[in-house]
C-alpha cells in the first residue's frame, strides 16, 4: 500500500524532528517534506502536493491558521491536521470554519498522532480527546455548536492584510514586509493604511498591540477573515 504523504510545518526545531521520529517508525507514513513557517510551509505544500498537513498555529512571517486558509483555496484536497499547545475552543472552532480536518494538543502520543494522520486521509475528522470531550459537550447545550457562539471581534481583514499585520507585529519595516511578500514599498504602505482606517488605529505601536491582543503572533488570528 502506497503510504502517506506528509508535510509537517512547526517552527521549533526540537519538536519538528520529535515528529519526524515519531512518524518514520510508521511504515504507511511517510514525511516527504517540512517547514518552519507558514510561508515556507505554503511554498512546499504547493510544490510537493502531501495528501496531509500537519501544522503548528503560532509561526513567525505567517501564521498556522491563515496558512492553512491559504492552503485550502489553492489546495483543497489537502487534508490539513492541527497541531498546537494551545486548545481553547476559539481556536479549534477557527480551523475548523477554515476546513482544516483535525485539531491535536502537542502532549498527544505518538500513536494518537499517526492515527489523527490517518483517519484525516480518510476524510474524517480526528481531535484530541479533551478537544473531542468538550466539543460533544457544548453540542448537548446547543444543537449548533460552535455556529451558536458569538464571535469575538468582527473586523473584516483580507488575507494580505492579516499577512502585512503579523509582519508588522514582529517589527518588519516597509521595506522588509515588501520583500518577505514579493510587492513594492508602495503597496505595503497603501495596505498600513488600510488597515489603520480599518481597525480605527493610527499608528504602528497600535496596530502591533492590537496583533498581540488579537493573538497572531502567539496563537492565530482572531479575526474574521474574509
Amino acid at each position: 500500500m502506497k503510504p502517506i504523504t506528509v508535510v509537517l510545518v512547526e517552527d521549533h526545531t526540537v519538536v519538528l524532528e520529535g515528529l519526524r521520529a515519531l512518524l518514520k517508525a510508521e511504515s504507511d507514513i511517510h514525511v516527504v517534506g517540512h517547514a518552519q513557517d507558514g510561508r515556507e510551509g505554503l511554498k512546499l505544500v504547493q510544490k510537493l502536493l502531501p495528501e496531509v498537513v500537519v501544522m503548528d498555529i503560532a509561526m513567525p512571517l505567517l501564521n498556522g491558521l491563515e496558512a492553512t486558509r491559504q492552503i485550502l483555496r489553492v489546495l483543497p484536497a489537502t487534508k490539513i491536521l492541527i497541531l498546537s499547545a494551545h486548545s481553547d475552543d476559539e481556536y479549534v472552532d477557527q480551523v475548523i470554519a477554515l476546513g482544516a480536518r483535525g485539531y491535536l494538543i502537542k502532549q498527544s502520543s505518538a500513536l494518537v498522532l499517526a492515527k489523527a494522520i490517518r483517519e484525516v486521509h480518510k476524510g474524517n475528522t480526528f481531535y484530541s480527546p479533551s478537544i473531542d470531550k468538550r466539543r460533544g459537550d457544548r453540542e448537548k447545550v446547543s444543537p449548533q455548536g460552535a455556529a451558536g457562539r458569538p464571535k469575538k471581534g468582527n473586523t473584516k481583514l483580507t488575507s494580505r492584510e492579516v499577512e502585512i499585520l503579523q509582519l508588522i507585529a514582529e517589527g518588519k519595516a516597509n521595506k522588509q514586509t515588501a520583500t518577505e511578500l514579493g510587492i513594492s514599498i508602495k503597496t505595503v504602505e497603501k495596505h498600513r493604511q488600510r488597515l489603520m482606517s480599518k481597525l480605527d488605529i493610527h499608528d504602528t505601536a497600535g496596530l502591533t498591540r492590537y496583533a498581540i491582543a488579537s493573538g497572531i503572533i502567539e496563537s492565530g488570528v482572531r479575526l474574521t477573515i474574509e
